[in-house]
């Protein structure tokens, strides 16, 4: 009998470690560091007895804004830099952004309205001055570099959704009859007395027949854009509407956008049965107003799908997600930097990505995605990208917030939702995707040593040591 109950002893203490086994959580693990990136890291539970030096406390029942995508945006420099690598190289790159199992996975991508300050030059889709039936409207300068690069984008990942902003309308529509609002004689021949950087003033002519050939302008760009095979899926009416810039640039009084989207856009879109969205974009400065400004003239609210922030713009996202809480945000444009392309613009993009989705983000924008290794637009900025390539030695460098992007958009699925966290979260972004039932976790050692790490997650634990400076995606399947 002795015998018999230590053979019943043994099985219940097997099979207890066997069901505690079978709760083990699966765990998957990409790390980055300057020196090492997109390294697999297998998980193994630290069983040390000190206590952790973070603890992050997960409840995926705490569920808060649906994410949406991850992108970048089609610039015409971006066309050209990669027209200087070989067909296999281009491809590589491409399908390093786009490819739905291996790359970035990239859903939603942005795209000019004519030009930008990553345009080879200035141009609009009608600069026939006086032209308010768009007669001359045409997007044949968009055939040579932005919609191949889009379509070799689609070609990849065919649901990679499409949406676009002006700059700048044509230059026949503004009261200085010029594409900049400031003068710069080094990069623009815009007359002194037409620069200025005053805000709240449009520079826009904000006149009935203006406005119906600006609403006309974007109709025939939705559908110009139909007939190349690419669905524009949102519009946003103006890009940076406050900032006097000496590259494509104009500056309208929120209420002039407000009477835009009301009584001409809105209205021009359902009479033309255009399924586009209008989303209020992109907002570049603090205050709440300026977006309420526009919302809340007239009937602009019906029309309104989004609201789109970017650079300055972040200290608005929080009033305008408390404000209109049922309205979808987007972080437009990551702020680019000075093309120092280095490890500290990817820790200042991280936190970047913290503040927009713990203030209701639900996507993610880049800004270029491929660049040369000047990283200079035609005006003279130099701003980063996530791919340079050497015009010299045709040499091929993934930068940084490259991985950076990859670390969130890879694993962070379109219809995820972004978990409100609890403890020590300053350096953890955390979603759930309830289909596949996974928890990622995108964590930063901002320390110079390695740190542990405690995930508590539901009622199970994760303990880890992530080490120093390291992006760190952990991918939970409870």
């Amino acid at each position: 009998m002795r015998y018999i109950k230590g053979l019943v002893v043994c099985a219940l203490v097997v099979l207890s470690a066997c069901k505690e086994e079978e709760k083990a959580l699966a765990v998957t693990w990409k790390t980055s560091t300057e020196d090492a990136v997109w390294t697999n890291k297998t998980y193994s539970k630290n069983t040390a007895d000190s206590k952790p030096d973070a603890t992050v406390v997960v409840n995926t029942t705490a569920q808060q804004q649906e994410i949406t995508g991850f992108g970048g945006c089609f610039n015409e420099l971006g066309w050209d830099a990669l027209a200087m690598v070989t067909p296999d190289e281009k491809q590589q790159i491409l399908n390093d952004l786009f490819n739905p199992e291996t790359g970035c996975k990239f859903s939603l991508c942005r795209m000019p309205i004519g030009a930008n300050d990553y345009a080879v030059d200035w141009y609009s889709h009608n600069e026939t001055e006086g032209d308010f039936a768009m007669e001359n409207f045409s997007i044949d300068r968009d055939k040579k570099r932005l919609i191949p690069y889009i379509k070799e984008a689609q070609k990849i990942n065919p649901d990679v959704a499409v949406w676009a902003s002006p700059w700048c309308p044509p230059s026949w529509m503004k009261h200085s009859k010029h594409y900049a609002c400031k003068a710069n004689p080094e990069f623009n021949d815009l007359p002194e007395e037409w620069s200025s950087t005053e805000e709240l003033v449009s520079r826009f002519i904000t006149e009935p027949e203006y406005y119906e050939a600006y609403a006309l302008y974007f109709a025939k760009f939705v559908k110009a854009y139909e007939q190349e095979g690419i669905d524009i899926s949102a519009v946003h009416v103006q890009n940076e509407y406050n900032s006097a810039q000496n590259f494509p640039s104009c500056v309208w009084k929120p209420q002039d956008l407000g009477i835009f989207i009301a009584d001409y856009l809105g209205p021009k879109f359902e009479a033309e049965h255009i399924d586009s969205e209008i989303w209020l974009g992109t907002v570049e400065r603090p205050q709440l107003e300026r977006v309420t400004d526009v919302i809340e003239y007239g009937n602009a609210k019906k029309y309104i799908d989004g609201v789109g922030f970017q650079w300055a713009g972040k200290g608005a996202i929080e009033a305008v997600h408390a404000t209109y809480p049922d309205m979808e945000l987007m972080q437009t444009e990551t702020e680019c930097g000075d093309g120092s392309n280095d490890w500290a613009a990817a820790e200042y993009t991280f936190n970047l990505m913290k503040h927009y989705f713990e203030n209701g983000a639900n996507s993610y924008m880049y800004w270029n995605m491929v660049l040369d290794e000047t990283g200079k637009s035609q005006w003279g900025w130099k701003q980063n990208s996530m791919i340079s390539i050497d015009s010299q030695s045709k040499a091929i460098t993934y930068n940084p917030e490259f991985y950076l992007m990859k670390h969130l958009s890879a694993f962070v699925a379109p219809g995820s939702v972004k978990i409100d966290t609890n403890g020590d979260d300053e350096h953890a972004i955390v979603f759930y995707n309830e289909t596949e039932n996974t928890v990622v976790i995108l964590a930063y050692n901002d320390a110079t040593e390695t740190k542990d790490f405690q995930f508590n997650i539901n009622n199970e634990q994760i303990t880890t040591s992530l080490g120093a400076k390291s992006f760190n995606t952990l991918t939970v399947t409870l």
